[in-house]
């Protein structure tokens, strides 16, 4: 490790491929992938990098790319993302902290966040919202709810 808190693994190194998507046209039928960065993981990403910085951001439910078909062009595109499970994953307490620090120390402009529609799922918009409410600016945040099938069930700006 050098100091610089997840670099030492490359899997978890800051990334930023916003570059590409300029020079990156559609090929017939292939369809680009719009994603802008690595990490995606919330316990991985850094509110500090730079494509966080004034961004629109994604907070997403594990399962909801694979079940949203158009994922990447309907809801990624322009979209810095971040990705986490509420029933699953371990440590969630420093998710809200990284909400509040997206929204203060990245300026952040808005927050959708995707969840699926099963109950546990509903955990992931609890914690942006107690991540907006410790952070000193006020940021519209926007709640899509996802069915089994990806047919949206609501969308709905949910902001404190």
């Amino acid at each position: 490790m050098h100091g610089h808190g997840m670099e030492g693994c490359p899997g978890s190194r800051t990334q930023d491929f916003r570059k590409k998507e300029e020079s990156q046209g559609e090929a017939a039928g292939v369809r680009p992938s719009e994603l802008r960065q690595w990490p995606i993981q919330l316990h991985l990403i850094s509110p500090m990098a730079p494509y966080y910085q004034k961004a629109d951001v994604l907070l997403s439910a594990d399962c909801v790319a694979y079940t949203a078909g158009d994922f990447h062009k309907d809801y990624l595109k322009g979209k810095s993302i971040a990705i986490a499970c509420p029933k699953l994953d371990e440590g969630q307490e420093v998710y809200s902290e990284k909400v509040a620090s997206l929204i203060d120390d990245a300026k952040i402009n808005t927050l959708t966040v995707m969840t699926m529609q099963v109950p546990c799922c509903a955990g992931l918009v609890a914690i942006a919202q107690a991540g907006a409410s410790q952070a000193k600016r006020k940021i519209p945040i926007k709640s899509i709810v996802i069915s089994l099938q990806g047919d949206v069930l609501s969308e709905e700006w949910v902001s404190n």
